[in-house]
């Protein structure tokens, strides 16, 4: 049932999308490449970023700590626990056919073993909800928080992780997978205890030091030799967290497909463009062989790919570049280059060849006009992807509503869509407009 508030929330939807039919037509005219038939458009969320109230998870621990790196706690975020049908009427009314979402698993495992049927039915009713408005659902098992009782075992520097995980993945997918679309089990697995790769230098260090604070009060609090998140920059052991999230995806995937064996199961992998400058070529090397290729290799395992860009990077022999001279820049300092989505599905293509689905890219901006100028920018990039044979399943921006963003709390702006803070009234931004008019017409 939806209440009054949904209601009203879908009616200003279905007005701001109605408002934007200037824009669409205009759009319309232009669009001559068709991407494949069949091909996926949508849009995102993750389950704490929106929820709102997940009390279970380590992330919520961590706002409350002190000390906390979180400009803010994350409160009621979008409130989309009470509002998804509103979120699947907004990506309908947008014009997309796909949305992807996580399940939190600290609400459906919020004690070890102790398996929440309410919580699962909550999630069975938003995949049922996705099919009966005719949007694929893709389901991501974890969206990087973990709950509580996991992170005080010493999160994925536990041995027993994988196993842990694998557990919860076959609960869950007993439950929910019949109607899913497409699975994923681990969202960026990739970046989870690798800033000092990413950020070589001491670029890290400031975040990292108030990262371990966090930790150790929180160790100290729910009296643990090791609290850790499953979203964590400070990470005392990166190389044993990153075997067992490589061995917690493969237990996860097979368990999943244990259920349900036609489904096709994946994972994302955070991959920017990375260019080398002058005397560069070596680090950018070595940092695509440290932040990927183990993936992209473990990947060959998986019915397809999820590539997540949101920048390009240059590397220096010493490091990471600025941004160049005259570059589009974002809200938050970071160059707006649209062919970075195109070059990172081609390098993660050459590393791993399976089908390739972007699960997410999008830009933060104050400015809407650059989300508007960036989307079909890219997607003409990506076309050129698909002519060279690259198999491309399909494109879900991010995000679809403003969330939370974790450490930066609620200052990004990264949504096709933005909320009222105290309304929960979504509101669709005109670049929604000039990505629904792509999807309805599968060209750009």
């Amino acid at each position: 049932m939806v209440d009054r508030r949904s209601l009203l929330a879908i009616s200003l939807a279905g007005a701001a999308v109605h408002s934007l039919a200037p824009v669409l037509a205009a759009d319309r005219s232009r669009l001559t490449a068709p991407f494949p038939s069949g091909f996926l458009w949508g849009a995102a969320t993750a389950a704490y970023q929106v929820e709102g109230n997940n009390v279970n998870s380590d992330v919520w621990a961590l706002e409350h700590m002190e000390p906390t790196s979180f400009a803010e706690v994350s409160g009621d975020a979008a409130n989309s626990f009470a509002l998804w049908r509103v979120d699947l009427e907004l990506v309908k009314a947008l014009g997309l056919n796909t949305y992807r979402f996580s399940l939190e698993w600290s609400r459906i495992e919020p004690a070890p073993g102790q398996f929440s049927v309410a919580m699962l039915d909550h999630y069975r009713a938003m995949i049922a909800g996705c099919r009966a408005l005719g949007l694929v659902p893709v389901v991501t098992f974890n969206h990087f928080t973990t709950p509580i009782w996991f992170a005080s075992q010493g999160g994925w520097a536990n041995p027993e992780a994988p196993a842990l995980f694998a557990r919860y993945c076959r609960r869950a997918a007993e439950h929910l997978a019949e109607h899913i679309g497409h699975a994923l089990t681990l969202n960026e697995p990739n970046l989870v205890g690798m800033l000092e790769v990413a950020l070589p230098g001491g670029r890290g260090e400031r975040l990292i030091v108030a990262d371990r604070a966090m930790a150790a009060a929180a160790a100290r609090l729910y009296g643990v030799p090791l609290f850790l998140s499953g979203n964590p920059v400070y990470v005392p052991d990166r190389v044993a967290v990153q075997t067992h999230l490589l061995a917690g995806h493969a237990a996860g995937r097979e368990a999943i497909k244990a259920v349900r064996p036609d489904l096709a199961v994946g994972v994302s992998l955070a991959m920017s463009d990375d260019h080398a400058a002058e005397g560069g070529s070596e680090m950018r090397d070595t940092i695509r062989a440290q932040l990927y290729d183990p993936w992209l290799q473990a990947a060959r395992g998986d019915d397809f790919l999820g590539v997540q860009n949101y920048y390009r990077a240059i590397w220096g022999a010493g490091g990471k570049l600025p941004a160049p001279e005259g570059a589009v820049l974002n809200a938050g300092g970071a160059e707006i280059y649209p062919s970075s989505l195109a070059n990172a599905v081609r390098y993660a293509h050459s590393r791993c060849p399976q089908p390739i689905f972007v699960t997410e890219h999008g830009t933060d901006v104050t400015d809407d006009a650059q989300r508007a100028w960036l989307i079909p920018a890219a997607l003409r990039e990506l076309q050129a992807v698909l002519a060279e044979g690259i198999p491309l399943l399909g494109y879900i921006h991010w995000s679809l509503i403003d969330n939370f963003e974790w450490f930066q709390g609620y200052k990004p702006h990264y949504g096709l869509c933005s909320v009222d803070r105290t309304t929960f009234a979504r509101t669709p931004r005109p670049s929604a407009g000039v990505l629904g008019a792509i999807a309805r017409a599968n060209a750009v």
